[in-house]
């Protein structure tokens, strides 16, 4: 059959998008065909599929597996113009950045979602999930990666980050520009990376915990321009000597960071002791960038040629 119009499609996840309100809370509870009723766009053709049907505070790697595989499922139709994924806002930053690290395919996937129940007065779903598929059709989106569509913003996935808890369009990105690397297919799920956050007093047997759980990453949120406690720099010397990644990222939102400090807790230290410092990539999104590094094989050389390249 020749089609004369694009096809997009729609993968649902759930999160508020599809979500209603109950007495007990609101959580999701539209399918995906009661989900995209109401998105008929002129001259688009469109097909939907529910992958998942969570609140994305609640995935597991996993899950983020799962939804990358469908995205990859669909585009293996080469009549599909582009993919809409439906997705929580919780966790819709690691989702982005998973499927962005390993879709080579030219061909657009945007994200959305909502930051308002479907049954809410003001449900701000329809609007965002009519502004997605328009841009998967247009062929500006093309070899951009995955996009996230949220309140009349449209944003590169990578180095993005949800800014605000209330406001249409909660996310945005510390550097539009970030170069693409991709990474070659691979499964995330049985890979422990772990997350440290720093701050004044924090314990530094945490990073020892994390290492004997299992984690073989660990990314440190550290203070300022990648800084902390010359104990924590012990503990992490400790760690990668026993064959953990550890990387640095910063809990400042916006802005690089660039090992500046030494007196033996700055980023210099951390770094000289075998640390590897992001420059744009926040807490989650390096994380799963770790994680889907070290679930495909890559050693420390390969992690420090790949950050070093944001």
């Amino acid at each position: 059959m020749v089609r004369t119009q694009p096809l997009v499609s729609i993968l649902t996840t759930g999160g508020t998008i599809a979500s209603r309100r109950f007495a007990d809370g609101a959580r999701p509870a539209l399918a995906a065909d009661e989900l995209v009723a109401g998105s008929a766009e002129a001259g688009v053709e469109l097909r939907s599929r529910e992958v998942l049907h969570l609140d994305s505070s609640s995935l597991l790697p996993e899950d983020l597996d799962a939804v990358r595989s469908a995205v990859v499922a669909e585009l293996e139709d080469p009549s599909v113009t582009g993919v809409v994924l439906t997705h929580g806002t919780d966790t819709m930053e690691e989702t982005a950045m998973l499927i962005d690290l390993m879709h080579a395919d030219p061909r657009p996937v945007i994200m959305t979602g909502a930051q308002r129940p479907a049954d809410s007065l003001h449900a701000d779903g329809p609007a965002n999930l009519s502004a997605a598929i328009a841009a998967a059709v247009d062929p500006l989106s093309r070899r951009r990666g995955v996009l996230i569509a949220m309140g009349g913003s449209l944003v590169p996935a990578r180095g993005t980050a949800k800014f605000d808890s209330a406001a249409d369009a909660p996310f945005a990105t510390v550097r539009a520009d970030l170069p693409r690397a991709l990474l070659p297919p691979t499964s995330i799920a049985g890979t422990r990376v772990d997350i440290v956050m720093l701050y004044p007093g924090v314990d530094p047997s945490i990073i020892g915990w994390c290492a004997g759980a299992g984690a073989t990453g660990i990314v440190l949120v550290a203070t300022g321009s990648g800084n902390t406690h010359t104990r924590v720099v012990d503990a992490v010397a400790d760690a990668i000597g026993r064959g953990v990644v550890v990387v640095v990222c910063s809990r400042v939102p916006r802005g690089e960071i660039v090992a500046t400090y030494g007196g033996g807790g700055g980023a210099v230290d951390l770094a000289a002791r075998g640390a590897i410092i992001s420059p744009w990539l926040r807490g989650p999104q390096a994380r799963i960038a770790l994680q889907a590094l070290l679930a495909g094989g890559a050693g420390h050389a390969d992690v420090a040629e790949f950050f070093a390249a944001e």
